[in-house]
């Protein structure tokens, strides 16, 4: 039962100190039953958020969004600051068929159940799209805090890195293909699809492209620089910059972000990347408390009874599409069998980028609704954004718990950390 507490008028400062020191201990306590810390940290956020206290209000919410900005942009520089050419070549081209068998996995078996589900094909397609993107965070946060080393832990630095490219990809040529069925259901013309199709792959390269710049900027600043402490500030500030920039162009900050750890570890030596993503793991702890409490503020439990069907045939067709998805890409790319098995198991987050994706449907269709005087539109956006912010709570509990069990069933994590 929902309970307001939003008279109190709290401060954003108190409520957020608190939440920190709370979220920690609740994160503890995940971690005697053998939960991933991140469970117990999001747990508390929904206590907080609009779902049971409403400490943690909407407009919060949007005030303090600029702290998961900054979180997921630390999140996507640790991920590229793993992801060395050298020990991608050690993986071989396996990594390479695993990101396009589990993205194109999870968007086919989404649209074949939900069509079955729906008989409304832009529908389906639609949340197809979304499908393949996942929650880098959820991935990493578990990797960091087990202390996990080995090769699964390596395939998944990369696959969780790079699948975000492919799925901004698909998600374009879906979203293109839905919005032109519709706007011949409404007119009866045929609209050009590929008008449309060059949008996401200018998105991917400029991220790439503006990530790279920054980057070799990072790597000229922190070459002189000794103290960790100092390269901690340097550090900061180029994240925030390149996440800044990101924002402002309308470009992927996960891309960008994850592009500067990639120069980074490519271009200088083992030891000075060492010393630049030394004092970042002291902090990554603190980003991971403030990231996963307002992503669990952001969730609403109360929409949960309605997803039926649609949110079931989501669940179950994107996760047997990832998983099966990336053993079958295993199985062609010849990878370490430990990969083939549990890789899969460690993908499954499912947040920020999709929730994402849903909010660009809810507006851009939300329009052509109006522009077209498509009811059928504005059902559809309504559908796929209320689904789609409602399954990433499952998504976000479960997919953790898995990246564990695989961890654990692969040998990597240490006795310590278990």
């Amino acid at each position: 039962m929902k309970t307001d507490l939003s008279f109190l008028h709290v401060s954003a400062l108190t409520l957020l100190g608190t939440a920190i020191i709370i979220a920690f201990y609740m994160g503890r306590v995940a971690q005697r039953i053998s939960l991933p810390s991140v469970v117990g940290y999001m747990i508390f956020g929904v206590i907080l958020g609009p779902s049971i206290l409403n400490l943690i209000d909407q407009s919060m919410i949007e005030n303090l969004s600029f702290l998961t900005q900054i979180a997921l942009g630390f999140v996507a520089f640790t991920i590229g600051s793993e992801l060395s050419l050298s020990s991608l070549k050690r993986l071989g081209s396996g990594i390479i068929s695993i990101i396009f068998a589990e993205s194109f996995g999870a968007f086919f078996l989404v649209v074949g159940g939900v069509y079955l589900l729906t008989r409304d094909l832009p529908l389906s397609i639609l949340f197809g799209s979304v499908a393949p993107a996942s929650a880098p965070a959820g991935t990493v946060a578990v990797i960091q805090e087990c202390k996990a080393r080995g090769t699964l832990t390596k395939a998944l630095y990369a696959v969780v890195g790079f699948d975000d490219g492919l799925a901004i990809i698909i998600f374009g040529f879906g979203a293109s293909f839905a919005k032109s069925l519709l706007i011949r259901e409404a007119s009866g013309t045929t609209s050009s699809i590929l008008s449309t199709l060059g949008t996401p792959m200018v998105e991917i390269g400029l991220s790439l492209i503006t990530g790279g710049i920054i980057g070799f900027l990072l790597c000229k600043l922190v070459l002189k620089v000794q103290k960790s402490r100092d390269i901690l500030i340097i550090l900061f500030g180029v994240v925030l910059l390149a996440t800044g920039v990101s924002i402002r162009w309308h470009l992927s900050l996960i891309l960008t972000n994850m592009m500067l750890g990639f120069v980074l570890v490519n271009s200088r030596r083992e030891a000075l990347v060492q010393r630049v993503t030394a004092p970042l793991r002291e902090i990554m702890p603190l980003v991971f408390i403030l990231f996963f409490c307002l992503a669990g503020a952001n969730m609403k439990l109360s929409a949960i009874p309605a997803l039926g069907g649609i949110g079931a045939v989501y669940i179950l067709g994107r996760s047997l599409g990832l998983v099966g998805g990336a053993r079958l890409g295993a199985s062609f790319g010849r990878v370490e069998e430990k990969v083939k098995k549990y890789v899969g198991m460690g993908i499954l987050s499912q947040a920020g980028v999709a929730i994402g994706l849903s909010l660009i449907i809810k507006q851009e269709f939300s329009q052509l609704s109006m522009q077209y005087n498509l009811p059928h539109a504005m059902t559809i956006a309504a559908i796929v954004f209320t689904t789609i912010t409602t399954t990433c709570i499952f998504f976000e509990i479960i997919g953790p718990i898995l990246t564990k069990f695989a961890l654990k069933k692969a040998g990597e994590i240490p006795d310590e950390a278990s």
